[in-house]
């Protein structure tokens, strides 16, 4: 097989699973229990927004007396909640497209701001702990995204130069993070569709994650 890359590189919110529409719920009700206001438009921006950017972004909203650690263990611990009474739900051929790049020897890898222990967790919860030949975490790097370091520690990691891999996300943030660091970006759109701008950096949007085949078959 004539293959386009050698690794698969995933973001797990709103990519794999069906969970960034948590913290979308989580945060606007994390700022209201502390007194603040969140609307939509701020939650949607802070999808996959990594240190030093989202505490920065929290201080330009809400002034530099803004906690942001306590608001966000707060918030994790709503999403936590979330997760016991719904659990964490796979997005549409999430385990398929695994399945398969294992079976046709594609490297396949997690690129998340989540920790390493969360995400660990919520893996071997949803069954998939064990597709993946590497797990790299926000607290791996020092920038998180949408700065290149995540991207670029997953393909130092893998042993591979970033154009030999495809980066596949749903958010902005994601996107830029993968684009910096020279990854070929796919997106598949949870919340939001990209913008003539975000599409510029694409090397493909597609509607689902099983369409991944066509793109290396």
């Amino acid at each position: 097989m004539d293959k386009k890359a050698d690794a698969v590189i995933f973001d797990l919110d709103g990519t794999l699973t069906d969970t960034e529409k948590y913290y979308q719920t989580a945060w606007p009700k994390a700022l209201e229990h502390f007194g603040y206001k969140m609307e939509k438009e701020k939650a949607l921006e802070l999808r996959s927004l990594g240190r030093p950017f989202a505490p920065a972004k929290f201080k330009e909203w809400y002034g530099e007396d803004f906690d942001y650690m306590k608001v966000r263990e707060y918030r994790k611990s709503l999403v936590e909640e979330l997760i016991r009474e719904s659990g964490i739900p796979l997005k549409p051929g999430a385990k398929e497209i695994l399945t398969w790049l294992r079976e046709n020897g594609i490297l396949t890898c997690i690129a998340t701001a989540n920790d390493y222990e969360r995400t660990e967790r919520y893996l071997k919860k949803i069954g998939l702990f064990e597709y993946f030949d590497k797990i790299i975490c926000a607290n791996m790097v020092e920038k998180g995204k949408p700065a290149p370091d995540i991207y670029s520690y997953a393909c130092k990691e893998l042993g591979l130069p970033p154009d030999r891999t495809f980066a596949v996300e749903d958010s902005p943030n994601g996107v830029t993070s993968a684009y910096r660091a020279g990854c070929k970006v796919i997106m598949i759109p949870d919340l939001t569709q990209p913008d003539s701008e975000l599409e510029k950096l694409l090397y493909k949007k597609l509607d689902s994650l099983i369409q991944i085949k066509e793109l290396l078959s």
